[in-house]
C-alpha cells in the first residue's frame, strides 16, 4: 500500500504588500528585491489567523477530492507560527471542518514541514494505520517579521495549502529527511515564552530582536544550494528512480535564485522547476502545498507522472520525496 494525493486546495489572504510598498518602511526597492530574489509581491494575514487559511485550505482539499471532514482519519498541520502554544492548530482545522473522526497533531519543520508532514502521513497509510489524511502547511509569518530588517521583511508572505492523501494499492517510495541542529542558528526565532515570571530578576534578558526571524542568508542560500540536491540525489537512488522519469520538482519556495542554482546542479531544465514566489514570497511550509494546488488546477499534473517535492529550512532541516500523480 502507498499514499496518493486526491485533492489539493490553497488559501492566500487578499491584502498584497508589493516591494514599493516595502521601501516606504526599509531601505529597499523593486528592483534590488526582485533582482536579488525573484519576489515582487507578497500576501499578508490582516484580519486571518493561521487556523483561519489552514481551514479554508482544507476545504478547498476536501472539496477537489470529492469527500467531507468526516472521512479523514488523520489530519497533520506543519507550521512555525501557530497562533496557540496549545490546542494545535490541526485541532482547530480539525473543529472547523467536522472532521469527527480524525487524530490530528501539528509538526514544526519550519520550510520543510510539508515535505515532513507528507512524509509522516504517508508512513501511517503505508503501515495501515489509517486511510485517509489531510496534510496541511499554514503560515503567518508577518507575526514573526522584523519590518525594520530589510534582509528579511523583504522575503516572506503569508498563506496556507493543504492535500489529502488516501492510501491505495499502488508503489510505496522512500522518503528522505534530514536535520543539522548545530547549525541551527542561521535561522531561528526565539519564543516569548522562553522564561517563568518565577525566574530571577537579574536573569538575562534576551534582545528584543530575537523574539522575531533572525536569519544569515549566506548560510541558509549556501546550505540550500548543496543540501537539495544531495536529498534529490539521495531520494532517486533509494528507490531506484532514474531522474529522467521526474515531470517536475516542485521545491519549496524561498528565493529565484537558490531554485536556479538547484536547477543547474541537478543538470535539468528550468521548465521542471515551477515557481510562483514572484507574487507570493516566501510562505515557509506553505509555499509548496500553495504551488502544487496552482500545478493541479491548471492541468499541469497527468496520471502516472512523478514528481518530486523538496523543502529545506530553519533547524536545520532538508529532505526530498517523490510520489505518482
Amino acid at each position: 500500500m502507498t499514499t496518493k494525493i486526491i485533492g489539493t486546495g490553497s488559501y492566500l489572504p487578499e491584502h498584497v504588500v508589493s516591494n514599493d510598498d516595502l521601501a516606504k518602511l526599509v531601505d529597499t526597492s523593486d528592483e534590488w528585491i526582485a533582482s536579488r530574489t525573484g519576489i515582487r509581491n507578497r500576501r499578508i494575514a490582516t484580519k486571518e489567523s493561521g487556523a483561519d487559511m489552514a481551514a479554508a485550505a482544507a476545504e478547498e482539499a476536501l472539496k477537489d477530492a470529492g469527500m467531507d471532514g468526516s472521512e479523514i482519519d488523520l489530519i497533520l498541520v506543519a507550521t512555525c507560527s501557530s497562533d496557540f502554544q496549545f490546542p494545535s492548530t490541526a485541532c482547530l482545522v480539525q473543529k472547523a471542518i467536522h472532521a469527527t473522526n480524525a487524530a490530528a497533531f501539528d509538526l514544526s519543520a519550519a520550510c520543510t514541514g510539508f515535505v515532513v508532514a507528507y512524509n509522516t502521513a504517508a508512513a501511517y497509510l503505508n503501515a495501515g494505520v489509517y486511510q485517509t489524511a489531510l496534510i496541511i502547511g499554514s503560515e503567518s509569518l508577518s507575526n514573526l517579521t522584523n519590518w525594520k530588517d530589510r534582509g528579511t521583511c523583504i522575503l516572506f508572505g503569508d498563506g496556507a495549502g493543504a492535500a489529502v492523501l488516501k492510501s491505495e494499492d499502488m508503489r510505496y517510495y522512500l522518503p528522505v529527511t534530514h536535520s543539522d541542529g548545530s547549525k541551527g542558528e542561521a535561522l531561528c526565532c526565539r519564543s516569548r515564552y522562553d522564561r517563568s515570571e518565577l525566574s530571577p530578576e537579574d536573569l538575562p534578558k534576551p534582545d528584543e530582536k530575537e523574539y522575531l526571524m533572525q536569519m544569515d542568508g549566506r548560510e541558509v542560500f549556501m546550505f540550500a544550494v548543496k543540501s537539495v540536491p544531495q536529498a534529490v540525489k539521495e531520494v532517486l537512488e533509494k528507490n531506484n528512480v532514474a531522474q529522467e522519469e521526474i515531470s517536475f520538482y516542485i521545491l519549496h519556495q524561498a528565493n529565484k535564485r537558490i531554485v536556479e542554482a538547484i536547477a543547474k546542479r541537478l543538470g535539468e531544465p528550468l521548465e521542471k522547476f515551477p515557481m510562483n514566489l514572484e507574487e507570493y514570497g516566501n510562505t515557509s511550509s506553505a509555499s509548496i502545498p500553495i504551488l502544487l494546488d496552482e500545478l493541479n488546477r491548471a492541468g499541469k499534473l497527468q496520471k502516472g507522472q512523478k514528481i518530486i517535492l523538496a523543502g529545506f529550512g530553519a533547524g536545520l532541516t532538508w529532505g526530498a520525496s517523490i510520489l505518482e500523480w
